[in-house]
């Protein structure tokens, strides 16, 4: 089949968003428990943490992020309180106080709000609470490197987290003839990639599309699909992948 120039391709409408609702944990309904030792309550921290603090510094500062985290999570995915409950079956009451700090989650309530919401209970435990926010900045001279399995290709990030945002993104470097390898990939989501300089093909449901300088295809990445630079320099692109939500 003849490659297409992918300034051809007519238009089609937007595919219909993936149903990306988690079930509820199949647990039985726990309240979360009182923040501190002993029950009390203890108060919210400042999200700062001493260079070579002790270990309870290090536990507080883990314990008084989980409610920030949670609000943002849960504003971020348009759920009120009711709804969120609803759907982790846990208590408006104690999600409410969770969120203000006031209480701290059992494992089975952080389990099942972690489900309820699609992010592994890791997302609450391991990112710094001044990376929870909603916005993140990336110099120019700051982008961090993206794992990729594939050889010939290095990705430069461009985006926050993945745990936190839905869209993933990366300048591309591509060796002059790498690919993705011989078998087709198919995983749910979608990509968007602009050349900046240079060219690159992918190949979508067993179609080939061309793309030079300027040029862009989107393409949902549930269809069999394949990449590749076929020319005799390295091509550079704007590379986005959206995770069903």
């Amino acid at each position: 089949m003849p490659v297409r120039s992918v300034r051809s391709v007519r238009p089609t409408a937007n595919p219909s968003p993936a149903d990306g609702e988690a079930a509820a944990l199949a647990v039985g309904r726990v309240e979360a428990a009182p923040a501190g030792t002993n029950g009390k309550t203890s108060s919210p921290s400042n999200g700062k943490v001493p260079i070579g603090g002790s270990a309870s510094d290090d536990l507080h500062h883990i314990v008084s992020s989980i409610g920030p985290k949670l609000r943002e999570l849960r504003l971020q995915q348009r759920l009120s309180m009711q709804q969120l409950a609803e759907r982790a079956d846990v208590s408006a009451a104690a999600i409410h106080k969770i969120e203000r700090s006031g209480m701290v989650p059992t494992i089975t309530t952080l389990l099942k709000l972690a489900g309820a919401l699609d992010r592994p209970v890791s997302y609450f435990v391991e990112e710094d609470a001044e990376e929870s926010g909603p916005v993140v900045f990336t110099p120019a001279s700051d982008r961090g490197s993206v794992y990729t399995s594939h050889k010939g290709i290095d990705l430069s990030g461009i985006s926050g987290p993945y745990g936190r945002f839905f869209v993933a993104g990366a300048i591309a470097t591509v060796d002059a003839g790498a690919d993705s390898g011989p078998n087709p990939m198919e995983h749910p989501g979608e990509e968007l990639v602009f050349v900046l300089d240079g060219s690159l093909e992918f190949t979508v449901e067993e179609q080939p599309f061309r793309l030079q300088k300027g040029d862009a295809i989107h393409f949902r990445t549930d269809r069999r699909h394949q990449w590749r630079n076929p020319g005799n320099k390295d091509a550079k692109a704007v590379w986005m992948a959206l995770r069903p939500g």
